[in-house]
C-alpha cells in the first residue's frame, strides 16, 4: 500500500472511529443520569424552588430589573396576591390585605395584590404564594427523604397519595369559588361558618384574611405541603422502579454497563468501545 494510501486509510479510519464516538458519550451520560437522577432532579428542583426566594433579595439590593424578570416568570405558575405570600426584609412575614391596598395600585383588589411586589419600609414578597411555597417545598423535602429510604420504600397504592391531595384540592377549589365573590366578603375570606362552628374562640385574626397564622393560612400550608409530599411519594420511586428495570434489561441484552455494574463479555473482534 502506498503512503498515500495508508495515509488515507487511517484518515478514513479516525473519522469512522470519531463518527463512532458520539453515542458512546451519549450513552455515557444516559449511565451517569440513571444512576444520579435524584441528586440531580433535587439539585435542579431545589434551584426552582429557591428562585422565588432571590426575588425580594434583588429588589432589597437594587437590582430590580432582574427581581422583576423572575417576578414575571412565576407568575405564570402563582396568583401572587400579596396577602397570601410571604415578605422578607421588612418588620412583618406577612400581612394582611387591609394593610397593603393603601400602597398597592389602584383598581380592581385582586390585580392590585397581584402587582404589589413591596416596599423598602414593608419588605418585598416572594415571587408565589405561600401555597406554592408548601408545594413545591414539599416534593424538594419528599425527595431528600427518599435519598435516604429509597433502598427499602417501594411505590405505594396510588390510593394514599391520591388521599392526601384532597385536602389541596377542597382547600384550592372552595378559594376559587369564594374569589367569585365581592372582594373581602367571599366565605373563605370571612370564615364566618368556621367562627360559628367553633363560637369564636380563636379571635378575629384567626378567622379573618389570609394573613401568616390565620386559618386560610394554616390551610394553604398544611394542605399543600401534604400535596408535595404526595407527589414525591408517588412519583420518585415509581421513576426508581424504571431505572432499576432499565439496568436489568441492559444486562441481560450484555450492552454497556451502569456504572458500578460489571461489564458485558465483548466479541473479541466487536470494537464498539475501542474508539
Amino acid at each position: 500500500m502506498t503512503a498515500y494510501g495508508a495515509s488515507q486509510s487511517e484518515s478514513t479510519d479516525a473519522v469512522n472511529c470519531a463518527r463512532g464516538s458520539l453515542p458512546v458519550s451519549l450513552k455515557g451520560i444516559t449511565k451517569v443520569m440513571a444512576r444520579h437522577w435524584l441528586g440531580l432532579f433535587n439539585l435542579g428542583w431545589g434551584i426552582f424552588i429557591g428562585l422565588p426566594w432571590l426575588a425580594p433579595f434583588l429588589m432589597k439590593v437594587g437590582a430590580t430589573w432582574p427581581g422583576r424578570v423572575l417576578y414575571f416568570v412565576y407568575g405564570f405558575l402563582c396568583h401572587q396576591f400579596a396577602d397570601r405570600s410571604f415578605f422578607l426584609f421588612g418588620p412583618q412575614s406577612s400581612y394582611a390585605a387591609s394593610e397593603l391596598l393603601s400602597l398597592a395600585p389602584r383598581g380592581d383588589p385582586r390585580l392590585a395584590l397581584r402587582a404589589f411586589l413591596g416596599t423598602p419600609e414593608l419588605g418585598y414578597k416572594v415571587a408565589w404564594s405561600d401555597r406554592m411555597v408548601a408545594l413545591y417545598g414539599g416534593i424538594f423535602v419528599g425527595g431528600l427523604l427518599f435519598a435516604l429510604v429509597r433502598r427499602w420504600l417501594r411505590r405505594p397504592n396510588l390510593v394514599w397519595p391520591v388521599l392526601l391531595l384532597v385536602p389541596m384540592a377542597i382547600d384550592g377549589t372552595t378559594h376559587v369559588l369564594s374569589d367569585f365573590a365581592p372582594f373581602d366578603a367571599g366565605f373563605r375570606y370571612t370564615n364566618v361558618w368556621l367562627a360559628t362552628l367553633t363560637q369564636h374562640r380563636l379571635g378575629q385574626a384567626f378567622y379573618l384574611g389570609n394573613a401568616l397564622g390565620s386559618f386560610n393560612s394554616w390551610a394553604r400550608l398544611i394542605s399543600g405541603t401534604l400535596a408535595g409530599l404526595a407527589v414525591a411519594w408517588a412519583a420518585f420511586p415509581t421513576v426508581e422502579t424504571y431505572v432499576a428495570g432499565a439496568r436489568s434489561a441492559r444486562r441481560e441484552q450484555g450492552t454497556a454497563p451502569y456504572e458500578g455494574e460489571e461489564p458485558a463479555q465483548l466479541h473479541p473482534l466487536d470494537t464498539r468501545w475501542e474508539c
